[in-house]
């Protein structure tokens, strides 16, 4: 293989890159229109709609529904909805916005290192990963995995004749990513460091460089800083420092530790893209290797560091790695002439599209069993008298679905079942569960399996409620599982 070129990485784009940039557009609308109306196309998004639906209404996330995510994931659901109304298709619309933008991020930094087509190829492979991995509705990576996307864009290359000015944008960008998800913080940091070396390589004085440092970190911290600010003011800060930094040392780890099998499993094809590129790269030596492909390597060890630095991974969390293992591995699709159609870069979405139809009947039967199991647990829930439903297990996206009140500030279902979270809430798991059935909610919903490890006095606790005073009135599969909704008996 010949050297990767190497281009002056510099924007506008031309007529035909726009071109390109709009066929990811109308690529990502179509591989994530099929989950679009989806009240349960995925777990964690349905809580962080909960919330964004209830800040609209003058709930305090954090206070009056509970959650260690940043305030700022909340704030753009909420967003979303006050755009796009209160169903799911308001925040799965402003995804799509933030995939396409991450789509045509990543085919800028491939332009510095190949031709239109393979570049248009790294493009769609973003989009196919994301969707596959997890970020296909409304998950946290959906939007934070762009924002890095746009970090790069900035400060890929050190030498830009407006270097300062996008360094300081770059930092105020991954301060917005860390209300998002704190833990893209690894990457914020290699990104920031990235930028001093290259204002040092470029004969900046020390002290010019340590001023810039600090005014890049107090940008980065600044959202959060005006957030904390804020809850201060409001006299919520306990309960802010709890759900935001406390409470995410106090979960568990999961026993199989971050690099379960299966976790192990999904790794595989991110392992095979980087080391087939970096394969290629190491055989055309000693060919000089672009700085960008070089910003691209370390960009990937600090968004490993990003993905296992919770003490459990789940699949979702491998998205933050999809950018830049889609990168690195393109010296490997680089073709010997430059050609407008890159077959075996092409293949993965080409595949990928064959197989939509399936994924669009799959959603439409989960949307309809979730909208049925909805519609015969609604009657029988009573928000103005308060008799609200309690989901011990399954989706949370029932409770606006069934137009109910909530029965606690722990509103996700993980939180009060899952045993990694028994020393994590501030308060008793089992005393929560208790509490709450000891007001006698008119229904229950429970699932057969878990996702997660039970908290087995939680567990007895319900079982023993259901026994004594309910009966099941529904039940579908969703997501593999089958979900049950019991009734109090009269």
């Amino acid at each position: 293989m010949s050297s990767l070129p190497s281009r002056r990485n510099a924007l506008p784009l031309s007529r035909p890159d726009l071109w390109a940039c709009g066929v990811l557009v109308a690529f990502t609308l179509i591989v994530r229109a099929a989950w679009f109306g989806d009240p349960n196309a995925d777990l964690d998004e349905q809580l962080y709609s909960l919330i964004g639906n209830a800040m609209l209404d003058g709930q305090v996330a954090f206070v009056d529904l509970w959650d260690r995510k940043p305030f700022g994931l909340f704030a753009v659901f909420a967003l979303a909805h006050a755009l796009f109304g209160p169903g799911p298709e308001a925040y799965q619309l402003l995804a799509a916005g933030f995939s396409a933008a991450g789509a045509v991020l990543t085919y800028v930094i491939a332009r510095d290192l190949t031709d239109r087509g393979t570049a248009t190829a790294a493009g769609l492979l973003y989009v196919v990963l994301s969707a596959i991995y997890g970020a296909n509705s409304g998950n946290s990576e959906a939007f934070f995995v762009p924002m890095m996307l746009a970090m790069a864009v900035l400060l890929r290359d050190p030498a830009h004749p407006q270097a300062t000015g996008r360094i300081l944008a770059a930092m105020l960008i991954g301060g917005l990513a860390l209300q998002i998800k704190y833990t893209v913080l690894p990457q914020c940091v290699f990104v920031g460091l990235w930028a001093l070396w290259g204002q040092y390589r470029h004969r900046r004085s020390p002290m010019g460089i340590v001023a810039l440092g600090a005014v890049c970190a107090l940008l980065g911290l600044l959202p959060t800083a005006l957030v904390a600010l804020g809850y201060a003011l409001a006299g919520y800060w306990d309960e802010f420092v709890f759900a935001n930094f406390i409470s995410f040392f106090d979960r568990l780890p999961a026993a199989g530790g971050r690099m379960r099998p299966d976790i192990a499993a999904f790794m595989v094809p991110f392992a095979a893209l980087a080391l087939v590129g970096m394969r290629t790269v190491w055989q055309a030596r000693p060919a000089p290797v672009p700085r960008t492909y070089v910003f691209v390597l370390l960009w990937l060890a600090a968004s490993l560091v990003t993905v296992f630095l919770p003490g459990t991974v789940y699949r979702y969390y491998l998205v933050a790695l999809v950018p830049a293992c889609v990168l690195t591995s393109l010296p490997f699709f680089q073709p010997k002439e430059p050609t407008g159609f890159n077959i075996p870069a092409l293949l993965p979405a080409v595949l990928y599209l064959a197989v939509m139809p399936f994924q669009f009947m799959a959603t439409q039967e989960n949307r309809i069993a979730t909208e049925a199991f909805a519609q015969a647990i609604a009657p029988r829930i009573d928000a103005a008298a308060g008799r609200c439903l309690f989901i011990f297990d399954g989706p949370t996206a029932l409770y606006r679905m069934t137009d109910s009140c909530i029965p606690s500030r722990f509103v996700y279902p993980d939180h009060l079942n899952n045993a990694l979270e028994r020393y994590a809430l501030g308060v008793s798991q089992e005393g929560e569960v208790a509490r709450i059935l000891a007001t006698r909610p008119p229904v229950i919903i429970t699932a057969d399996s878990a996702f997660t490890p039970q908290n087995p006095e939680a567990m007895r606790r319900v079982k023993q409620a259901l026994a004594r005073d309910y009966s099941e009135i529904a039940s579908t599969t969703l997501h593999k599982r089958v979900v049950r909704a019991w009734a109090l008996r009269n």
